[in-house]
């Protein structure tokens, strides 16, 4: 619960923000007071719209002089209800757009944190360089929300998580204090690193506003392939001899489910079967080189090699960019073709790479017996270890006498069960959507006592008054 505004807060907000800077129209916030799957929806009394870092600095500042609270959105993609506020202002980044700096000598650009991910692409091959993160929201992610949840994607695998691309910061801290860390340098050992408390941090302690971003090379050549497997047991398998006879040049390794690909072909219109014959598993794979050729020749050597020895059942290699973004559609349409399917249980889970096939294994044969019926949908970037670990209504289950669905109420159920397989196995029950409110209260349970207590000095420290994102973390 938030407590009542003082009076003339609104009054101040709208003052500083300017004309256009903020927004009480229902249909404007409507948009930004829903979560894209429907599930999470909330209220706010102001939409702040600030321009510049400069103007957020005025918004938490007087945010903090009054004790009053705010959530942070950034492009509204999160699926973990961090980003939808519940009374508190909420402070868009959207209008944080500018591209500060691009600099192809020091490999490093400057972006403000309502900056697309989308735009971030196009900005790197402005000065023929890339920028690795690949995430399916491209167009409506943003640099902001990105670094506050520690954003993976699918290129994880060779480059990293969003932490691993940033060299610096730019924050407004929960007093109202503008902290400018915007260094550009790749080796900084002066002691903590602020900017790695912010990464990932969702918005608790304090607004990100921009940030400076590594870049790299754009490479020579590039390959894109669809293979079936049998399991995803084989699919692990498949990905050690990738490692090894590529020498480090996959750059994704991606696994679907057969239900899934069904679904996405069933209900996102344009897609079709990536391979002639129908199969349990697929893997899509992504080879790139900085010599010409060399990824297409790994990726006929690897793939040649696996279907001689029966690893896999069938593969496609892309014969154009057309067909490669085809096969990708494919994965990335993974969640949008469930949505039409009804309920589901989602799970953003991480566990050894080594360990991927036997949680598959294992949470599917858990949540069939607690609901028979069930239909699961796993996919995600196995490479890296992360599984979206999906568990559907029954196909026909009825509603109960109420009109509810029965498949909803064993929800939290379900996700014990899933969790404690992935908990027994060093995992992470968040993987790379964070914790938002949704998964807070119940990732206590698998935290030791020591690492809470750390955790929850630090946000004591910067934000005393708990008036960041107050329903996030701990």
């Amino acid at each position: 619960m938030t407590k009542p505004l003082p009076a003339d807060t609104l009054s101040r907000l709208k003052a500083v923000l300017g004309e256009g800077g903020w927004s009480q129209d229902p249909d404007r916030l409507a948009p930004k007071l829903v979560e894209w799957r429907g599930r999470w929806s909330g209220q706010t009394p102001l939409l702040a719209l600030p321009r510049s870092t400069a103007a957020v600095a005025a918004v938490v500042g007087i945010c903090a002089a009054d004790g009053v609270a705010i959530t942070p959105q950034g492009g509204n993609t999160g699926l973990v209800a961090g980003q939808i506020p519940q009374g508190e202002i909420l402070l868009s980044t959207e209008k944080l757009t500018r591209v500060r700096d691009i600099d192809a000598f020091d490999d490093v650009m400057v972006l403000e944190a309502g900056v697309t991910l989308a735009t971030a692409h196009e900005a790197a091959l402005s000065v023929s360089r890339r920028f690795p993160l690949s995430l399916a929201s491209e167009g409506s992610c943003t640099i902001g929300g990105l670094a506050s949840t520690n954003a993976g994607g699918t290129a994880v695998l060779r480059y990293g998580t969003m932490r691993d691309q940033i060299l610096g910061i730019e924050a407004v801290l929960p007093n109202g204090e503008v902290w400018n860390g915007l260094k550009r340098l790749r080796k900084d050992n002066t002691g903590y690193d602020l900017k790695h408390l912010l990464i990932g941090a969702e918005g608790t302690l304090g607004v990100i506003t921009a940030a400076s971003l590594k870049l790299y090379p754009l490479l020579a050549s590039r390959c894109v392939a669809i293979a079936a497997v049998a399991t995803p047991h084989a699919a692990i398998a498949l990905l050690a001899r990738a490692k090894d006879e590529t020498g480090g040049a996959i750059e994704a390794f991606e696994l679907m489910s057969r239900l899934g690909v069904a679904f996405a072909i069933k209900n996102i219109p344009g897609l079709r079967e990536p391979l002639e014959a129908v199969h349990p598993w697929y893997v899509l794979i992504e080879t790139a080189s900085g010599e010409p050729g060399a990824a297409e020749a790994a990726m006929q050597r690897l793939l040649s090699d696996a279907l001689e020895t029966g690893l896999i059942q069938d593969a496609a290699v892309a014969q154009s960019q057309t067909q490669a973004q085809a096969f990708w559609a494919v994965r990335e349409n993974q969640s949008g073709g469930q949505k039409p399917e009804g309920a589901a249980w989602k799970h953003d889970v991480s566990v050894p790479v080594s360990k991927v096939a036997a949680f598959i294994d294992q949470a599917t044969a858990a949540v069939e017996k607690l609901s028979p019926g069930v239909r699961v949908v796993a996919f995600g970037h196995v490479g890296d270890g992360n599984v979206h670990y999906d568990v559907l209504r029954a196909d026909g289950a009825p509603m109960n006498e109420k009109g509810d669905d029965p498949h909803d109420a064993l929800r939290d159920t379900g996700a014990r069960i899933v969790h404690d397989i992935v908990a027994s196995m060093d995992g992470s029950i968040s993987a790379e959507h964070g914790l938002g409110a949704m998964k807070s209260v119940e990732a206590l349970r698998y935290k030791s006592a020591v690492e809470v207590e750390a955790l929850r000095a630090i946000r004591a420290a910067l934000d005393p008054q708990r008036i960041m994102n107050p329903r996030v973390l701990f």
